[in-house]
């Protein structure tokens, strides 16, 4: 498959008990690169609990959460949720073409439920296979960073 413009881009990750999704739109990408240059990937970083501490301040400076078309952060209890947000943006979008990056872990169910809506317009791929310093591997850096965020909220509670 040859370089593809997409129009939407859709990030899913997993975190423990917490799934999340992330949709932004291909002319959004422009700006928003610019304001996650700090994102990390939270399982290689030494110095967690001071990442986190100095992300959440850049995410508030930079508005990182206004940023994506959309975005939820859920139990993993509520994977159903989850996909249909997913399912239905899909539905409504089936003229545009999505590009996904989904959890390892998800990836073989989740190509499955696309295929039954749209196999032609969706390109899914996983989480793993997303190059570094690519701008999706960076956007999938945020859903990585939110979900850990997420997580340890519910650890220190």
């Amino acid at each position: 498959m040859g370089t593809k413009e997409f129009d939407y881009y859709i990030f899913i990750d997993y975190s423990e008990n917490f799934l999340g999704y992330l949709i932004i739109k291909k002319e959004d990408i422009r700006d928003f690169l610019p304001k996650i240059s700090k994102f990390s990937h939270y399982k290689e970083l030494k110095h967690k609990p001071a990442y986190i501490h100095s992300i959440k301040k850049i995410i508030e400076k930079n508005k990182i959460l206004s940023c994506p078309l959309k975005m939820k952060i859920r139990k993993a209890t509520d994977t159903p949720e989850i996909y249909s947000d997913i399912l239905e943006f899909l539905k409504s979008h089936n003229n545009c073409l999505v590009f996904i990056s989904v959890d390892n872990k998800q990836y073989s169910n989740f190509e499955r439920l696309v295929k039954i809506i749209d196999g032609t317009n969706t390109k899914v791929v996983k989480e793993s296979e997303l190059k570094k310093d690519t701008f999706e591997y960076r956007i999938s850096l945020v859903l990585d960073t939110l979900l850990n965020i997420e997580r340890l909220k519910h650890i220190i509670k």
